[in-house]
This record gives C-alpha cells, structure tokens and sequence, in this order.
C-alpha cells in the first residue's frame, strides 16, 4: 500500500515526464518551423537576386539611352535627373526595407504556444 510521500512522488514524476513531453512537442514544432523558414527566405533571395540584377541591366540601359537622347542639348541636366531619380528610388526602398525588417514573424506559432503554456501554468485568475 502506497503511503503519502509515495503518491506525491509517483505525481511529481507525472508532472516532470508531462512537462518534458510538452517541452519536446514545442521543440520539435520549433525545428519544423525554422526549417520551413530558412527554405522560403532562401528562395525568396534566390529570387530576389535575379531579380536586382535584371532590374539593374534594365536600369542601366535605360539611363543610357536618356543620355544618348539629350547628349546634343542636355547630357549634364539628363545625368543629374537621372541620378536624383534613382536616390529617390533608392531612398524609398531602404525605407521599405526596414519597415519589412521590424515585422517579426519567425517561429510565431512556436511562440503563441509556449505563451499559451505560461499562460496556462501560471496561477489562475477566476
């Protein structure tokens, strides 16, 4: 027959086994996760770096012929518009990329779920 101490025991043991068995899940799904997300960002630069470079040959070509068309009259005024217009273009796509770089999504789910764990451990509020 099982006294006190051995029943408390037997439910701490219960309670370290479930705790590591929810701990494992979250670590597999973690994994899972970073793994789904090292593949799309690799793609997705894969992608975006042919892209830069064919937006770069095109760019090129066309600031070339901007100033072969005003070489006569306006080669300087038609290198200057054509400079300013790209640090625009440029400006405006640092600030787009470091409004994308605040967004935070890696691992979210992992994360909604050990705060869900917290929340559901912590002392209840009823």
């Amino acid at each position: 027959m099982a006294g006190p101490a051995e029943n408390v025991i037997s439910a701490a043991r219960r309670l370290i086994g479930n705790l590591i068995a929810s701990g494992e899940t979250r670590l597999r799904l973690a994994v899972v996760e970073w793994e789904a997300e090292r593949e799309r960002l690799l793609k997705l630069l894969l992608l975006a770096g042919a892209g830069l470079i064919m937006l770069s040959f095109a760019i090129g070509m066309l600031l070339l012929l901007v100033v072969v068309m005003y070489w006569e009259d306006n080669r300087l005024q038609a290198i200057a518009i054509c400079s300013a217009v790209l640090f625009v273009i440029s400006g405006a796509l640092i600030l787009a990329a470091k409004r994308v770089a605040k967004q935070r999504k890696l691992m979210a789910a992992t994360l909604h779920h050990l705060d869900q764990d917290r929340r559901s451990l912590g002392p209840s509020h009823d």
